[in-house]
């Protein structure tokens, strides 16, 4: 379960970190035409939220931090919402794999 997980999660992750830069080149073009800035945190939340579901993918499929591996599914949910769904049921069922500290 460990490993299904870490890579939806990471599946996730970069989907999240291709979202929010389209959506800050976005911004930044429409920042540009129209001289509103500020626009771009939508995009660098997903940026932030997907760098933090593909450490939590890549620690799930090394099995070595169950928390921070819960959190990274929990941010993989925002991109994609029935994967992240699927990665935090399958983080939970699988915590008895992960080493103990």
């Amino acid at each position: 379960m460990a490993k299904a997980a870490g890579i939806l999660t990471i599946i996730g992750g970069i989907v999240g970190i291709v979202a929010g830069a389209i959506a800050l080149g976005a911004t930044t073009l429409v920042a540009a035409i129209t001289g509103m800035f500020g626009l771009g945190a939508i995009g660098g939340g997903l940026v932030a939220l997907g760098i933090i579901a593909l450490i939590g993918g890549i620690v799930a499929l090394r099995r070595k931090a169950w928390g921070f591996a819960l959190t990274g599914a929990i941010c993989a949910m925002f991109p994609i919402v029935p994967l992240g769904i699927l990665s935090i049921i399958f983080i939970s069922i699988g915590k008895k794999a992960f080493a103990k500290p």
